[in-house]
């Protein structure tokens, strides 16, 4: 895949799940200037910030490295975080996908769990073995919350894919959704239109479930001109 030269990588199903539900997917280019990043958002109308397989070096939020996983580069975790900051200034409607859900707590003044199994007592297998296009275990919605407008439950059955989550949730973020294990699985801010995080990941799930499908439809409608 691209050997050693720096390659983009995007699973066709996060384009699949924007294209079919109405909207037009552009994957943007890690650009490094910050007037090049602030050109990029003149140009679309919301984003959707990816998962990744990678971690995002602690020392963004304040930590050394503690357990030997794989990093993102420096160059897409430098590019992430400023587009969502500059994404929140101009209120544009984004929506963070597992990784993205955790670079989105981040990017606001928040902090990771490295490792769930190494950092927290008795807590759920958050990798699960099955296809991830099948649900493997449930969430709890808050009242009141967008995400609970959105998929119009209180609770919530969702895959998982991860072995990071949210520790301290940025100041300005609430917690929208939760494992029963306590683990964060939904973050967002009650200032902005819209502007949220799911540690799950419903591109598998949006044309199989219509709680997960209501996600893509609800960042389409927030992104849509008048």
């Amino acid at each position: 895949m691209g050997g050693r030269e720096p390659t983009y990588f995007l699973r066709a199903r996060y384009i699949r799940a924007i294209e079919e539900l109405g909207g037009i997917p552009l994957i943007l280019p890690l650009v490094a200037a910050s007037r090049a990043r602030s050109r990029l958002l003149d140009c679309v109308d919301g984003l959707l910030i990816t998962g990744s397989g990678p971690d995002l070096p602690p020392h963004l939020y304040g930590e050394r490295q503690r357990y030997r996983f794989p990093l993102v580069s420096e160059r897409r975790a430098d590019f992430e975080l400023e587009i969502i900051r500059q994404a929140r200034l101009r209120d544009l409607p984004l929506l963070g996908i597992c990784g993205g859900m955790q670079t989105v707590n981040v990017a606001c003044g928040g902090s990771l769990y490295q490792d769930i199994p190494a950092q927290l007592e008795k807590p759920l297998n958050h990798r699960q073995k099955t296809k991830a296009t099948r649900v493997f275990h449930p969430v709890v919605v808050a009242p009141k919350s967008l995400l609970r407008r959105i998929v119009g439950q209180s609770m919530l059955l969702v895959n998982s894919s991860h072995h990071q989550s949210v520790k301290r949730v940025a100041p300005s973020l609430i917690v929208s959704a939760t494992a029963p294990d306590g683990v964060v699985e939904a973050i967002e801010s009650p200032s902005s239109r819209f502007f949220l995080g799911v540690q799950w990941h419903p591109e598998f799930l949006f044309d199989r479930y219509e709680a997960h499908k209501k996600l893509f439809l609800a960042l389409l409608r927030a992104a849509r001109r008048p």
